[in-house]
Formats: structure tokens, sequence, C-alpha cells
């Protein structure tokens, strides 16, 4: 559970239909360490893959790094993050 002081933090993926991409954003979680609170990933339309991360305690700075370099993977379309 996220305390006070910890942001919850969504990291929304877009990939296309390979299952792969769910590997390679879980990975780079375990790389840190860090077991998300929630994840989720979907087919949507148009042979996209839909993942949506949830995790507190990271900084901002942490989650901006990961979204980018998830968004540098082959098959990634978008990767960025919002506080929840």
């Amino acid at each position: 559970m996220c305390s006070q002081e910890l942001s919850l933090w969504r990291l929304r993926v877009v990939a296309d239909a390979d299952p792969g991409a769910i590997a390679r954003v879980v990975e780079r979680f375990q790389n840190l360490n860090v077991l998300p609170r929630r994840f989720i990933a979907e087919f949507g339309s148009n042979n996209t893959l839909h993942i949506q991360v949830d995790v507190c305690g990271l900084a901002e700075e942490q989650l901006t790094l990961i979204a980018a370099k998830i968004g540098q993977t082959p098959s990634i379309v978008n990767a960025y993050w919002h506080r929840v």
C-alpha cells in the first residue's frame, strides 16, 4: 500500500500485438527489484496491445527513464506515465 508520502504512478504503454512486449515492460521493473501494484495487459483494436502498470515508491525521474527506455523498444508505439 502506498503511504501518503509516496505517489502512485501509472505507466501506460501501447505496443504492437507482440506477446514479447509484456515481458519487456515487466523486465524494466524486475531489474529495479520493484513489484508493481497492478499490471494489466489487453488487446485493443488494430492489433495493438495496451499495458498499464501501477507502481509506487519511484521518483519521477526514474519513471521518465523507464518510459523512455520502453519507448525505444521495437514493437512499442508509445509509453508514458502519470500520477494517479
